[in-house]
This record gives structure tokens, sequence and C-alpha cells, in this order.
């Protein structure tokens, strides 16, 4: 490894932590849909948490558990992001769809045995944006978990031009977590349909969030 990527994976995460606690900190936030969640720990169950790729910079916050394992890449990038994570005492599973896939799917299968929830992007590392891939829809199916749709929506803010269009929330605005209820695959339906019926329910979640930021009179970024 190159001394200016060691020095950027060493310091990079370090800094980026510090700035997302001070960011997250100026925003005013609500959470809704949170009792879906403890519905199912109540049950002595966990679940898989799937929210999109451009939302992902304050997505650790928004998470009331204590225990989750994220899906990250092996890129460069998500090295970054996964030594951040490092700071909010969140363990990573790194693999995506284009690198290292087979062995990070089995190893969240595995996963799914333990007492830890699963979070991960269905559209990331490259999209297309909003799309659903094959993990989390496989995952659902080999597991029996139910995937809890989560999205996070603000006022102000900046969107990258990126490929997922990610979001940069901007201090002192008003921030939306949103859950939504659990999808659980069904044999009968097959993995089309069920692919369907999370992006839908993802969509509605989605929505929900957006709702709940226009009670304010200010809309989503």
């Amino acid at each position: 490894m190159k001394i200016g990527d060691r020095l950027l994976l060493s310091v990079v995460p370090f800094l980026a932590s510090g700035v997302l606690r001070l960011l997250y900190l100026t925003l005013r936030t609500d959470i809704i849909g949170e009792q879906y969640l403890r519905d199912i720990w109540g049950r002595g169950e966990h679940i898989i948490i799937s929210f999109w790729h451009d939302q992902l910079l304050l997505m650790v916050f928004g998470y009331p558990g204590k225990h989750a394992k994220l899906l990250i890449s092996s890129s460069k990038d998500g090295e970054l992001l996964a030594r951040t994570m490092k700071y909010f005492e969140q363990d990573t599973v790194r693999g995506s769809s284009s690198r290292g896939g087979r062995a990070a799917f089995k190893e969240m299968l595995n996963l799914s045995q333990e007492k830890a929830d699963i979070i991960l992007t269905p559209d990331g590392p490259k999209g297309p944006r909003h799309e659903l891939k094959d993990g989390v829809v496989q995952l659902a199916r080999m597991s029996g978990r139910p995937v809890i749709p989560m999205a996070f929506v603000c006022n102000r803010g900046h969107r990258f031009k990126s490929w997922d269009r990610l979001l940069l929330p901007f201090p002192f605005g008003r921030g939306v977590y949103s859950f939504g209820a659990p999808v659980y695959f069904d044999k009968q339906e097959g993995v089309e349909l069920f692919r369907e019926r999370l992006k839908e329910a993802m969509q509605q979640n989605q929505r929900q969030a957006e709702a709940r930021l226009e009670e304010y009179s200010v809309s989503a970024v």
C-alpha cells in the first residue's frame, strides 16, 4: 500500500467520524416506525435493515439497536467507510456484487444464525440507483429473516453528482428517520414478486419520511 493511501486510511476515518457526529448534533430529527424493530426484537428475533445507498452518511445515528453487521464494498471507498464505522463501534462485512460478493454473502448468511442485525444497501455499491439487487432478496429467502425498510430525509443538504446522488445533509436542518413494516419472503410468491413487493415497501417508507418532513412545512432535498 502506498504511503499516501496508508495516511488517507488512518486519518480520514477519524476526521470523518468527528464531522458526522457534529453534523448530526446540529440536526433536529424525528424517528418514526421504530416500534416495528422493537416488536421483532421483543420476540428474540433479528432483522435485515435495507436502505438506499445515497442515504448512508448519517444512517448510523438512526439505528436504535445494540448489535449489527454492515455489508460494505471491498473498494477503497468501502475501506474508508468501514474504518469510519469502527469509531461508532459497528462491525462490517466486506464485499459487494462486484468484488468479493459470494464470500460476503456466505458470511452474511452465516451471520443470520447469530444474534445480530444485518444492514445493507441493496442498490450498492455501483447502482443502478434505487434498484434492488439479488443480495437482499436471496438473504431474506435463505435466512427467513424479515426485511425492514429504512430511510433518511432532510430539508437542507447537497446531492453529489455520483451514480447514487449521495446526500450530504447540511447543519441546522430537519431530518427524519423512518422504518417501514417488516417484509417477509413468501415461498409461494417467488423471488421476482418478492423483489417488487420489497421495492414498493422501500418506496412507501421513503414517502412516509418525506410526508413527516412536510408536516414542518419543509420538503426533502
